[in-house]
């Protein structure tokens, strides 16, 4: 079973699907030749040949266009974007095609897309290479939205996106592409879809978080518990639809709830959890829930990211302010 990074994981459950399925088609931006801009492709090109690992023009719009006429001729497409800022020239194609096709056709045609893009700062990249815009695509019905935290969790999401016959965006965060090794045993198995993971058990407060900000708040919950307060940390992995009944139940048996992403504050998928919970778990809360985002600004250049991402510390002292309620 080979240790692989998050990176790595992604590359291995893309040749899987290529080998597996001669239907399953990668296009996208350097992908082919150079191996992506994050090496996520590197090899398949060579292994698989160019009409499988098509390298397209750099247009964005281009390749959700080719990506949706692709899939809807029996296809099944996994398109690169290669950073998410540079989502929007796509976005067209994405909510007003590849979502609504099942509809449109009442069912006669699908739309098996999966678009993969790098989700998140933290690698201090210039402009629109940081962007965490999951809101944009979780608003959309008729797309699913992943968000995977680890090596295992990107090879068996991954493979399931692929094989949904659906649109799947598939964000994948960046400050994680080679931040860890984790066994991944190459056997095709897919994770189930739409589920959140309860990645520790605890007792006095719920922290829920998904992407890059798995890492953090696992750290946090590791401080918390030398203080002697017992996190459950959940995993959301799904951003759309949201296992809102796993959230409810650990919430149901904290009665405490922080929310931590990386994306701004406004509008966020964080507002949304509270609103579900408040709705249909209010009289569980022993606290009102706290939220831990980004700020409503964009995202600065190089190293000033720091300033950006949120720390452990504030993790910590947002789950203490819930104790003190």
């Amino acid at each position: 079973m080979p240790r692989v990074t998050l990176v790595e994981g992604i590359n291995l459950a893309l040749a899987r699907a290529l080998a597996d399925d001669p239907d399953v088609v990668l296009i996208g931006e350097d992908i082919g030749v150079n191996g992506g801009v994050f090496r996520a492709t590197a090899g398949l090109q060579q292994r698989f040949g160019a009409l499988r690992v098509q390298d397209t023009p750099l247009a964005e719009g281009l390749i959700g266009g080719m990506a949706v006429g692709m899939a809807s001729q029996g296809l099944k497409v996994v398109a690169e974007i290669q950073f998410m800022g540079f989502l929007y020239p796509a976005l067209d194609q994405i909510a007003n095609h590849m979502a609504r096709m099942r509809n449109r056709t009442r069912g006669r045609l699908t739309c098996p897309v999966v678009m993969r893009m790098p989700h998140g700062g933290g690698i201090h990249a210039p402009e629109h290479h940081s962007e965490s815009l999951e809101v944009l695509l979780a608003h959309h019905a008729g797309l699913r939205v992943l968000c995977p935290s680890s090596p295992a969790r990107a090879y068996g999401l991954l493979l399931a996106a692929i094989r949904d016959p659906d649109p799947v965006m598939f964000l994948e965060p960046t400050r994680l592409y080679r931040l860890a090794k984790q066994d991944v045993l190459d056997d095709g198995r897919a994770l189930p879809l739409d589920e959140a993971v309860v990645l520790r058990e605890g007792d006095d407060v719920t922290l829920v978080t998904w992407g890059a900000m798995v890492h953090d708040t696992l750290r946090a919950a590791d401080e918390l518990m030398n203080e002697k307060i017992s996190c459950e940390v959940i995993d959301l992995s799904s951003l759309s639809p949201i296992d809102h009944d796993t959230i409810l139940e650990s919430v149901g048996h904290t009665g405490r709830l922080v929310i931590v992403h990386e994306a701004a504050r406004n509008a966020g998928l964080g507002a949304e959890i509270a609103a579900t919970v408040a709705e249909k778990a209010l009289y569980d809360l022993l606290a009102p829930v706290v939220r831990v985002t980004g700020y409503d600004t964009v995202m600065p250049y190089f190293a000033m990211e720091r300033s950006y991402i949120l720390s452990v510390a504030r993790i910590v002292d947002a789950a203490k302010q819930t104790l003190q309620g």
